[in-house]
C-alpha cells in the first residue's frame, strides 16, 4: 500500500483534531479566571481545532471534513464511556486517586463530553455549510473571511449548548450565560488572531504536496457542487 502525500496529511490533520478535541473534553469541567472573566480550561486547546477544520475544508471539501467530525463524535461517545468505566471500578484502598476523587473529575468532565457531543455535531455541520458557502460567494479567495466567518457562527452556537449542559445544575443561569459569553469572545479573539497560522499553514501544506495542492482544491470545490446538485 503506497501512502501518498494526501492520504498522509488527512492521517496527520485528523490526529491533531482528536487529540486537541479530546484534551477540550476531559479538561473542559476546570474553571479559571483571566483579566476578571471566568472560562473554562478547554478553550485552551479548542482554537486548534478551528485551524484544522478549516484546512480540512480548504483541502479535503466538505466530504472530508464531515468524515473527521463524525469520527471526532465517535471518538468522543467512546472517551465518555471509558470514563462511565473507569467510574464504575472500585479504585484499591492503597490507589493514589482514590474514587471520589476520580469521579470528581471524570464525572464533570463527562457532563462536558455530554454537552460537546451535542453543540459539537451542529456547530460543526454549520461551520462546513457557512466554509463552502462563502468560498463559494468568493470563488475560492478570501482565506480570512470564510475562516473566521466560519467559525463566529459555529462557534456561538458551541459555546452556549456547552456551557448550559455541562455547567447547568451547577451554577445560576446569570453565571451560565457570562462564563458562554466569554468564552465566545476569547474564540472570537483567537479565530482572528490565528488567521496569519492559517495562512501560514496553508503556505506549508502548499510547499508539501506540490501539485496536489490544487488538485485538491479544486476536488474540493468540486465535491460542495456536486453535493448541491443532488
Amino acid at each position: 500500500m503506497t501512502l501518498t502525500k494526501p492520504f498522509k496529511l488527512f492521517l496527520i490533520l485528523n490526529s491533531i483534531f482528536l487529540t486537541f478535541l479530546l484534551m477540550a473534553e476531559v479538561i473542559g469541567a476546570k474553571l479559571f479566571t483571566f483579566a476578571g472573566f471566568t472560562m473554562t480550561l478547554g478553550v485552551i486547546p479548542f482554537p486548534v481545532t478551528f485551524i484544522i477544520t478549516d484546512l480540512l475544508n480548504e483541502y479535503y471539501g466538505r466530504r472530508g471534513v464531515r468524515l473527521t467530525t463524525l469520527l471526532g463524535m465517535a471518538m468522543v461517545v467512546l472517551a465518555y464511556f471509558l470514563i462511565l468505566i473507569g467510574i464504575v471500578i472500585p479504585a484499591m484502598p492503597d490507589s493514589p486517586v482514590t474514587d471520589e476523587a476520580f469521579e470528581q473529575v471524570f464525572f464533570n468532565s463527562s457532563l462536558v463530553i455530554i454537552g460537546s457531543i451535542t453543540a459539537y455535531l451542529i456547530g460543526q455541520l454549520i461551520d462546513i455549510q457557512i466554509f463552502h458557502y462563502i468560498r463559494m460567494k468568493t470563488k475560492g479567495k478570501h482565506v480570512w473571511l470564510r475562516a473566521t466567518g466560519s467559525t463566529i457562527i459555529s462557534q456561538l452556537i458551541d459555546s452556549f449548548v456547552v456551557i448550559f449542559i455541562a455547567f447547568g445544575k451547577y451554577l445560576p443561569y446569570e453565571k451560565l450565560v457570562d462564563i458562554a459569553s466569554t468564552n465566545f469572545v476569547y474564540k472570537l479573539g483567537i479565530a482572528v488572531l490565528i488567521t496569519p497560522l492559517i495562512y501560514l499553514a496553508h503556505n506549508r501544506i502548499d510547499w508539501y504536496l506540490g501539485e496536489d495542492a490544487n488538485h485538491l482544491k479544486r476536488e474540493a470545490m468540486l465535491s460542495k457542487k456536486a453535493d448541491s446538485s443532488k
